[in-house]
């Protein structure tokens, strides 16, 4: 449930209000508008008497929430939040690009990308150190090793940095090291993951599960939020369909879809959508057409001999012609529903 109330309610008559509520055992969350407070009610709803809050001062109206996700609600947060990751904001009116290669793989190779997206126009470097593979006999990447690399070209570059995390040991390393943490797809469910990074204090990606739905990564979000960290991405990197044209079937209605129902950010991964590197740019510019925050790109010095995922990275020259070609895209893109 959400409490509105009436446009330019005092001070004191908000604080009222959410005493109210919090003395019956119950959680609030402010979100201030420029005319209208919004107070979220968090738990059971049964204990309030709706009548007795109505006749508080300044109370406008209440608002029932039927959805499973409370935090996460645009009703609970009408304004879209913001992220930020280092000396980065991802949110409104910003196009964020996260670049870099799947996997971690020596620190000359990850100092050559890193110089090479950043000159590009990308804000954050993206590496995977630790990488669950679908086989257990695949590169599962460098781990801590590989965390240190990205902590160094991160500084090196004026780069800010983001890591894939797998369990609560990758969680307090990825802290000492990396800008922001990664939820996979495999692990969207992962609750007690997902609490633990709501815990870490580091901004979370979290991206759409391999057959999620919408309402179910969106409680997946709820998790993290929980625990008293607001400051989540949502990725869309693809769901598993029916079709074997490509890796995945990239869902852009879901930017659409998620701009309505939440205030989070959302940023689009065309890269494993499609596992095809030449189906990346013309995705990449549809999903900035259609209004996502940012792109997620995998990029390598050599995709060839890539460990992981090298037919879907761009090379340098690639990379650089599809920033290029974004310019127009952005400018036509509406940040707003």
């Amino acid at each position: 449930m959400i409490i509105v109330m009436k446009p330019h309610a005092p001070e004191d008559a908000v604080q009222r209000v959410t005493k109210a509520v919090e003395s019956k055992g119950l959680e609030t969350h402010l979100s201030r508008g420029k005319e209208v407070t919004i107070i979220g009610v968090v738990g059971d709803k049964n204990r309030l008497c709706n009548d007795n809050i109505l006749l508080l001062p300044f109370v406008d109206k209440l608002v029932p929430i039927t959805e499973s996700y409370k935090l996460v609600n645009k009703k609970f947060h009408p304004e879209p939040t913001t992220v930020t990751v280092g000396n980065h904001i991802i949110g409104p009116n910003t196009l964020t690009v996260m670049a870099g290669p799947c996997a971690v793989e020596t620190r000359e190779q990850l100092f050559i990308i890193a110089r090479n997206v950043k000159a590009a126009g990308a804000q954050i470097l993206r590496g995977g150190a630790y990488k669950p593979r679908t086989s257990p006999y695949s590169f599962q990447g460098l781990e801590e090793e590989g965390l240190r690399y990205m902590q160094e070209a991160g500084r090196e570059f004026g780069l800010n940095t983001i890591c894939e995390v797998i369990s609560q040991e990758a969680i307090n390393a990825a802290v000492k090291y990396v800008d922001m943490i990664q939820i996979g797809a495999r692990n969207m469910q992962n609750f007690q993951l997902l609490r633990e990074a709501g815990k870490s204090g580091l901004p979370v990606l979290l991206k759409r599960g391999i057959a999620a739905t919408i309402d179910e990564w969106l409680n997946a979000a709820e998790y993290i939020i929980s625990e008293g960290n607001p400051n989540v991405v949502l990725c869309e990197r693809g769901i598993r369909t029916y079709e074997t044209a490509t890796r995945n079937t990239l869902d852009l209605s879901a930017v659409p879809v998620i701009r309505s129902k939440t205030h989070l950010p959302i940023i689009v991964d065309p890269s494993h959508a499609t596992g095809v590197y030449s189906y990346v740019p013309p995705l990449a510019k549809a999903a900035v057409a259609c209004g996502a925050d940012g792109l997620m790109i995998e990029v390598h010095n050599d995709p060839e001999h890539a460990l992981s995922d090298g037919p879907q990275s761009l090379t340098f020259d690639r990379f650089d012609r599809l920033m290029e070609d974004l310019n127009p895209y952005i400018q036509l893109s509406e940040r707003t529903l």
